[in-house]
């Protein structure tokens, strides 16, 4: 028998990056509800706010989506974080990233918009009524960290309400071109949301709040007299609160959680698994404004 020891592997060669063929058009793992069974979130083709008091595990579950899609190779990262440090360890996955600057975050969503309007002339070319996961665009998710930070704090009142203009542009029209808008607030209430864009949130996560009247304005007016309140979550219970969908009612789900060890693995891993695919048009439209 010949020693093959030393045999040459044909496979040698430089190391190709193994995706984790993870879809952004199938539901994703949200986290366990009360009983303990698994809760999947359908997510493409609808949006997510995500409110609570400061330590409810808002930014965790954002974490926890933005994780999820970056791992997607069917989808471009449009990251917004006033603090920088709570979605920028996922700055190397996204395709843009912008921290404290409204100017910025408003020339990002009206180029979101110019992406929007592009992907609704091809479905009317092609006689579509929206973008199907085997059309050659991608999805594209928009992931707002503290929104109140550039509709209410940041720059001046015109700027702001320029930006919640915009916001609610891209997410009333973004659903059919598979643009995904998830944000999170403390307290999304008239004026840090105006209530025409808060509506219109397909999914809301009320973690705890610090009164019932909060926790109405996140998942919508009447839940608290339903026996649904948030301020019922023990405040040590973070990443606990209220799950809430279109037509259907609160659920209460334990999310996710991510250390921050955990993501800066699953960032780096994804970050290198995306530096080897070829910009598509919406990656080449949307680092154009960075």
């Amino acid at each position: 028998m010949s020693d093959s020891s030393n045999a040459v592997s044909p496979f040698t060669g430089p190391s190709i990056p193994v995706g984790s063929l993870l879809s952004f058009f199938d539901p994703l793992f949200l986290g366990i509800d009360e009983f303990g069974q698994p809760v999947y979130l359908p997510l493409a083709f609808r949006n997510i706010l995500m409110g609570g008091e400061p330590g409810a595990g808002k930014s965790s579950l954002l974490n926890t989506v933005v994780g999820t899609a970056t791992l997607c190779d069917d989808v471009n990262l449009c990251l917004f974080d006033g603090t920088q440090v709570d979605l920028g360890l996922w700055e190397d996955c996204a395709d843009v990233f912008v921290g404290p600057d409204l100017e910025l975050a408003i020339l990002t969503l009206e180029r979101l918009q110019v992406v929007m309007d592009n992907r609704y002339k091809f479905l009317r070319s092609v006689r579509q009524q929206r973008i199907q996961p085997r059309d050659a665009f991608g999805a594209i998710l928009l992931a707002i960290d503290e929104i109140a930070y550039y509709s209410a704090t940041a720059g001046d009142e015109k700027e702001q309400k320029r930006f919640s203009v915009l916001l609610r542009d891209i997410v009333a029209r973004g659903r059919k071109v598979a643009v995904t808008v998830a944000g999170a607030t403390q307290r999304p209430s008239s004026d840090i949301i105006p209530p025409s864009l808060r509506d219109i949130f397909a999914w809301r996560f009320a973690g705890r709040c610090t009164n019932d009247v909060s926790s109405d304005i996140i998942l919508g007016h009447g839940w608290v007299k339903k026996g649904y309140s948030s301020n019922t979550v023990d405040p040590d219970n973070q990443g606990c609160g209220y799950l809430i969908g279109e037509r259907g009612i609160p659920m209460l789900v334990k999310a996710a959680y991510l250390s921050n060890d955990d993501i800066i693995r699953v960032a780096d891993y994804a970050a290198w698994v995306r530096r080897t695919r070829t910009a598509d048009n919406a990656t080449t439209d949307l680092r154009a404004v960075a």
